[in-house]
């Protein structure tokens, strides 16, 4: 038990110290390269209102890198590499347990968060680029992305259900249910829906710290489970946001893009099902539920009931934002939902 935990441990600490000390040189590459939109938004997809103007700070969105998610995924592959490569040179009981790379536990979720943020860079480097419908069309937008994720959760859907056998959806204080070969479908829907919940990267610190909270959660309950590569997994990409949420308190260094969340919401939905809780996702990750589905919400009123708003702006955090909460109060609170939500979903994780 001891060696679990150091081997859960020690990895995240490296990651975080290792997102610290390579963060200069990406600081100075973003800003010497102007790593920003070029052109700020003036609408909330189809729905324009002053309060959007309002609570969006467009000198700060033309002045600061998006692309801020590099940290997090970088930190995260140089630990996995450097813990491996010390494994294999020096081989010691202590450096060949820390290492956590295995193929039926991390490799799959790994390889996924590195591609899922390398298309979230490409992404990030067309918005910053601005030119070509796809930086200007919002639906053209939107369709390729939802393309692209869906082609990710076909392949790792697939992967669950041939290579894994993967076909048991386990309801929370009830049973497992069978789906056979909907499981493939219903992998690619949850995937589609975890990364909806990317709008919560709209205020500094707010998407580090949900995030954080969302993996060590997860880390918790892959160690009680005895997934323990999974666990440190899950610590490592923790500690990777932690070193970058370091930076990104008022006022941010940079936004984490779609090279940071595209990458943590795929790698969470394939967390997820690996630990087959994907059902208490919801309850873990609420902040980001209630994220998205303030914006579905929205936007179906908007269009179906007289162009009427629920919220005063959408996502939920800047209608908050809008009724004159502060950034930083929104943030903090956000914050401690975040941890709240995720105890109620570790102990309903365990006693399920």
């Amino acid at each position: 038990m001891p060696i679990n935990v150091l081997k859960v441990i020690l990895p995240s600490i490296l990651t975080f110290f290792l997102g610290i000390l390579i963060t200069p040189f990406f600081t100075k590459f973003f800003y010497k390269y102007k790593m920003w939109k070029k052109n700020a938004r003036t609408e909330a997809g189809d729905i324009t209102c002053d309060d959007f103007a309002r609570v969006h700070n467009t000198k700060s969105e033309l002045s600061t890198p998006r692309v801020g998610g590099v940290i997090i995924w970088v930190s995260v592959l140089l630990t996995a590499v450097v813990i491996f490569l010390v494994s294999e040179i020096f081989p010691t009981n202590l450096s060949v347990k820390l290492n956590f790379l295995s193929r039926g536990q991390t490799l799959v979720p790994l390889a996924a968060f590195i591609l899922a943020a390398l298309i979230g860079l490409v992404d990030d480097t067309l918005q910053i680029i601005g030119k070509g419908a796809y930086a200007k069309d919002s639906i053209v937008y939107r369709r390729v992305k939802i393309g692209a994720i869906t082609a990710i959760g076909l392949a790792i859907g697939s992967w669950f259900y041939w290579k894994l056998g993967a076909t048991l959806i386990h309801i929370p204080f009830w049973y497992d249910v069978n789906l056979g070969w909907m499981f493939i479908p219903f992998f690619i829907i949850i995937m589609l829906a975890v990364f909806s919940t990317s709008v919560i990267d709209g205020m500094d610190g707010l998407s580090g710290g949900v995030m954080s909270t969302i993996f060590t959660a997860y880390a918790v309950i892959a160690f009680v489970h005895h997934q323990i590569d999974i666990a440190a997994l899950c610590a490592v990409i923790a500690g990777g946001i932690l070193a970058f949420l370091w930076f990104n308190i008022p006022p941010a260094r940079f936004y984490m893009g779609e090279t940071g969340i595209l990458g943590l919401t795929v790698t969470l939905s394939v967390i997820a099902f690996l630990t087959n809780t994907v059902l208490i996702l919801p309850i873990i990750a609420l902040p980001l539920v209630a994220t998205s589905v303030s914006v579905i919400l929205q936007i179906f009123s908007y269009k179906y009931f007289g162009k009427r708003r629920v919220f005063r702006v959408a996502p939920l955090h800047h209608h908050f934002e809008a009724l004159g909460w502060s950034r930083e109060k929104v943030v903090m609170r956000y914050w401690v939902v975040s941890i709240v939500c995720a105890i109620i979903g570790v102990i309903v994780a365990l006693v399920s």
